[in-house]
C-alpha cells in the first residue's frame, strides 16, 4: 500500500532517472533497440499478490523499459512531427501530476482554469485568430478535430433549423464534408466518431502545388445545397503544403459552408514573421486544430481547438448537472468547451512553454527547424544512391533511395544504426523517407550526424 513517506523517495528516484534519460540522449541510439519479446519479458508476468514500495516500483519500471524508449526527446528524431519537451514545459507537466487537479471546472481547479484562459488568449494572438474565438485544450489534434467539427456540425445544422444535440443525426439534413484529397486520416476518424461517416467525404481536386483548386471547390459546392463543411490544410503531412485560404474561403463562405483548418503543425508558421505568409488568410476560416506537443514542444498529450462561433462550440460541448457548480458567468469553465469532464490540467505545460520561448523564441524555433529540415533533405539528396523528392518551405521533406524495397531497407538500416530515426511513407505511389523537424534541441551538429548516418546506411544496404 502507498504510504505518505513514499512520496519524496519515489519522486527523487523519478527525477534521477528522468535527468539521466535526457542527459544520455546524445549517446543513446535514437530508435528503441529492444524487441517486442524483450519488452514483454521484462514488463510482463502475472499481477503480484502483494504490493511493492513505490521506489522499488520506479526502479523496476525503469529497468523494464530499458531499450524500449525512442530518443524522441533528442535532436536526431525525425520520424514524425514530435517536439522535444522544453524544460519549463516538462517541469510544469511534473507539477501538473503532483498537483493532480481535475481541470473540469473553475470550482474543481481554479488556477488550472485561469491558466487555460490566459494561455488560450495568448495563442489566439500568436496565430492572429479572431478575438471572439473560443478554444479548448484537448489530448491532441485528433480530439481537436472532433471538438471543432462537433461545433461545425452544430452550426451548419442549426442554420437549417435542426438541433443536433437534442434531435441527433437521424432524420437531419445530410452534412457534406468537402476536404483536401490529401487530408490526414484523423479527419476521417473524427467524422466516424461524430456519426457523420466517411461516406459524406467529397475529396477536392488539387492543383500542381497539392492545394485545393478554387475551381474544384466551387464545382463541388455547386453539386449540393445542403449543409456543408469544408476542411482545408495548413501543413500537409508530406510536403507541408498550405491551401490558398484567401482564394478558397470566399467561395466556401458564399455557399454557406463552415471552413475548418487542419493546422496540426502548419498553424505554427503564423508564429514566424518570415513564414507567416504561408498561412495567409487562415484567420478568415471558422475553426482551427493544432498540436502543442509538436512545435510548442510540450510533453504529450496536448492539442488545441479554436472556434470562431463560440456559441456553436459551447452548444456542442457543454453540459449541466446539479452536483457540478458552474462558474456562474464570471470564471471560464473548461468543461463548456471540451469533450472530457475528468481531464488533466494541460494548460500548465502550455503556459510554461509560451513563457519560456516568448514570441521571439517561438519564431526562432520555427525558422531554425525549417532550415534544419532543408539542410537534412539537401544533404541526403546529395548522397550517391539518394534522391531528393521534395523539400518544403516549412519543416517537411521527402527523399528516396532507388526502388521501394531499397528505400524501406535503407530506412531500416538508418534506424538500426542509431544515429537518427526516420519514417517511411507511400507518396504518389512511391515509397519515400519522410523528414520531419520540430524539436527545439535539434542543432547543426545533429543535422551533420543524421546525414552521416544515412550515408553509412546506404553503404551497408546492397
Amino acid at each position: 500500500m502507498p504510504t505518505e513517506t513514499a512520496d519524496r523517495v519515489a519522486l527523487e528516484r523519478a527525477f534521477h532517472y528522468a535527468l539521466a534519460h535526457i542527459e544520455g540522449l546524445e549517446a543513446a541510439p535514437v530508435a528503441a533497440p529492444a524487441t517486442l519479446g524483450d519488452l514483454r519479458a521484462a514488463l510482463g508476468g502475472v499481477l503480484p499478490e502483494q504490493g511493492a514500495p513505490a521506489a522499488q516500483v520506479v526502479d523496476e519500471l525503469v529497468a523494464g523499459v530499458a531499450g524500449g524508449l525512442h530518443g524522441s526527446q533528442g535532436g536526431r528524431f525525425f520520424g514524425w512531427v514530435i517536439g522535444g519537451g522544453a524544460p519549463a514545459a516538462i517541469a510544469a507537466d511534473w507539477l501538473t501530476a503532483a498537483w493532480d487537479q481535475n481541470a473540469c471546472l473553475y470550482a474543481s481547479a481554479p488556477a488550472a482554469a485561469v491558466v487555460e484562459e490566459v494561455a488560450g488568449a495568448w495563442l489566439k494572438d500568436l496565430f492572429d485568430l479572431p478575438a471572439e474565438a473560443s478554444f479548448a485544450f484537448v489530448t491532441g489534434c485528433q480530439m481537436a478535430h472532433v471538438t471543432c467539427l462537433a461545433a461545425a456540425r452544430h452550426g451548419v445544422l442549426r442554420d437549417r433549423g435542426w438541433d443536433v444535440e437534442r434531435q441527433g443525426l437521424a432524420g437531419s439534413p445530410p452534412v457534406r464534408i468537402l476536404s483536401n484529397a490529401q487530408r490526414h486520416a484523423s479527419v476521417d476518424i473524427a467524422l466516424r466518431i461524430l456519426g457523420i461517416g466517411t461516406d459524406a467525404l467529397v475529396p477536392l481536386p488539387m492543383d500542381a502545388g497539392r492545394r485545393v483548386s478554387p475551381e474544384g471547390l466551387r464545382a463541388a459546392l455547386a453539386q449540393g445545397d445542403g449543409p456543408a463543411i469544408v476542411i482545408l490544410q495548413a501543413g500537409e503531412l508530406n510536403l507541408a503544403a498550405f491551401d490558398d485560404f484567401r482564394a478558397l474561403v470566399p467561395i466556401a463562405r458564399a455557399a454557406g459552408a463552415w471552413i475548418h483548418v487542419d493546422g496540426a503543425f502548419g498553424l505554427w508558421a503564423k508564429a514566424s514573421p518570415a513564414l507567416r505568409h504561408l498561412a495567409d488568410g487562415i484567420e478568415l476560416c471558422d475553426s482551427w486544430s493544432t498540436d502543442a506537443h509538436k512545435y510548442l514542444n510540450v510533453p504529450y498529450d496536448s492539442g488545441l481547438a479554436f472556434v470562431r462561433d463560440a456559441d456553436a462550440h459551447r452548444a456542442a460541448m457543454t453540459m449541466a448537472t446539479s452536483y457540478l457548480p458552474a462558474g456562474g458567468g464570471l470564471a471560464r469553465d473548461p468543461m463548456d468547451w471540451n469533450p472530457e469532464l475528468s481531464r488533466r490540467a494541460r494548460g500548465f505545460a502550455v503556459y510554461a512553454a509560451l513563457r519560456e520561448f516568448g514570441r521571439e523564441g517561438l519564431a526562432a524555433l520555427v525558422e531554425r527547424t525549417c532550415r534544419h529540415a532543408r539542410a537534412i533533405a539537401e544533404g541526403i539528396g546529395a548522397l550517391e544512391g539518394a534522391e531528393l523528392v521534395s523539400a518544403s518551405a516549412l519543416n517537411q521533406a521527402l527523399v528516396r533511395f532507388g526502388d521501394d524495397a531499397r528505400t524501406d531497407a535503407v530506412i531500416a538500416a538508418i534506424n538500426a544504426g542509431g544515429e537518427a530515426l526516420f519514417g517511411g511513407v507511400t507518396w504518389e505511389g512511391r515509397r519515400c523517407m519522410r523528414i520531419s523537424v520540430s524539436n527545439w534541441r535539434t542543432t547543426e551538429a545533429d543535422v551533420a550526424r543524421a546525414v552521416a548516418g544515412v550515408k553509412a546506411a546506404l553503404a551497408s544496404v546492397q
